[in-house]
């Protein structure tokens, strides 16, 4: 049973939003399966280690390919949480994940989005915060306790916006396209938008929880 290191999840949302190197098989870890997400694993001739989920989106033969697939299958018995949540507890707490990456989390339907960007909050994951990022084609979304940070451009997203979750002390960006110095963010009504200007960018802060959204430009995308 793997333990420890970054574990992998992929929720059951569009299949357009899924970045490059999932469908390349270029990412490494463990994954897990969120509902209709560990059917497409199994597709892709990914082994999931856990399934997570009601998996009422499912007819009757591809359960039974799940079930076929998975040793570890757990059924969402709290209806408080998302399939994802539920699952980013199974890896951090059962499999001791040191990170989890939630791909294809940000799109499909905007409620189960939001529960996933602010699951932070929660009271029994915000001391997880800085290990969870939500990934797709279009947005990498980590977020990030107080400290000195440099974060990578991932190929073809050029746009950074740093999104205050609490109020945010003394938010400096240094390299970045439009910088800052020693600035407060309010919460919930402001966030600072910026652009890459090399291959990386530097921030740091003082106090809060802030959330940094790397993303690529929508007509850009669009047009490819």
């Amino acid at each position: 049973m793997p333990r420890g290191g970054t574990f992998n999840l992929l929720v059951g949302g569009p299949k357009a939003n899924w970045p490059e190197e999932l469908v390349g098989k270029e990412i490494v870890g463990p994954w897990i399966g969120v509902d209709r997400g560990t059917l497409r694993l199994i597709d892709h001739n990914i082994q999931p280690v856990a399934a997570v989920g009601d998996f009422d989106s499912l007819q009757a033969t591809e359960l039974q390919r799940v079930r076929r697939n998975v040793k570890d299958i757990r059924s969402k018995s709290d209806q408080d949480f998302t399939d994802t949540q539920v699952a980013v507890k199974v890896a951090l707490t059962d499999y001791g994940a040191e990170h989890v990456d939630i791909y294809g989390a940000t799109g499909g339907r905007l409620d189960h989005f939001l529960a996933n960007l602010f699951l932070v909050l929660d009271p029994q994951y915000k001391r997880y915060a800085g290990r969870i990022r939500l990934i797709d084609k279009q947005n990498t979304i980590t977020f990030y306790l107080p400290g000195h940070y440099t974060v990578q451009k991932e190929p073809d997203k050029n746009y950074l916006a740093f999104v205050p979750l609490t109020p945010i002390d003394h938010l400096t960006l240094t390299n970045e396209k439009y910088t800052l110095h020693d600035e407060p963010i309010p919460y919930p009504i402001s966030f600072a938008s910026n652009e890459f200007v090399g291959e990386s960018g530097e921030f740091r802060f003082d106090t809060g929880l802030l959330c940094v959204i790397q993303s690529r430009d929508t007509y850009e995308a669009r047009h490819e």
